[in-house]
């Protein structure tokens, strides 16, 4: 029901804007957020932007650098990357759910299947 895309391969400094397409329902209602998880490291949160009124939240690593945002008639969110840094390269999951503390994992109901973000220094 949740579609990434838009990963690949950037330089350092670079720039990337991930989707995330939902399906089968709509999604206008509820947070939708980005997590990422590195080879050998667990899954960390990144952004989430909450349903309807929008607002968003982001890790530290992803402030003043990414940027969360949402388009309801297209049922998609997007995550806008700018600045890129070797140490962004993950696997990014977008997900969505009612959830309470927008950080935490288990408080998402949907997963998408994630979209590979490389960054070469």
């Amino acid at each position: 029901q949740l579609q990434a895309s838009g990963g690949g391969l950037v330089q350092a400094g670079g720039s990337l804007r991930l989707s995330c397409a939902a399906s089968g329902r709509t999604f206008g209602s509820v947070a939708m957020g980005w997590f990422r998880q590195a080879p050998g490291k667990e899954r960390e949160f990144v952004a989430s932007i909450r349903g309807n009124a929008g607002a968003t939240y982001y890790a530290d690593s992803a402030k003043g650098r990414f940027a969360i945002s949402r388009d309801n008639a297209k049922n998609t969110v997007y995550l806008q990357m700018n600045s890129l840094k070797p140490e962004d390269t993950a696997v990014y999951y977008c997900a969505a759910g009612q959830v309470f503390l927008p950080a935490r994992a288990r408080d998402y109901d949907y997963w998408g299947q994630g979209t590979l973000v490389t960054v070469s220094s």
